[in-house]
């Protein structure tokens, strides 16, 4: 999760696009994005709606404290393969 949001840390993602790009369900995805926003290492915002009849979109990305925290993180963790970081997101340890 950390790798998705600093690749760009400035720009606002979408939940959806960063559950497809960390293979983490919506199940597991979403109370780590509030855990990280209670926290405020998250910024959240609604996007509204691009046409109407659409839902507004929300959206995140890491404040300057998060992004601290998530560089810090990935710096004393070796680098993980896709299935085992979703194990790892779901409290599985080998």
């Amino acid at each position: 999760m950390f790798r998705a949001l600093l690749a760009d840390p400035s720009r606002w993602r979408y939940g959806y696009d960063l559950s497809q790009e960390t293979g983490l369900a919506s199940g597991t995805l979403y109370p780590i994005l509030i855990r990280l926003a209670e926290r405020e290492l998250l910024e959240t915002r609604w996007e509204p709606a691009a046409a109407a009849g659409r839902p507004p979109r929300h959206m995140y990305r890491l404040t300057a404290d998060g992004a601290e925290l998530a560089r810090e993180r990935l710096r004393s963790r070796p680098a993980v393969t896709r299935s085992a970081a979703r194990g790892n997101a779901l409290g599985i340890t080998s």
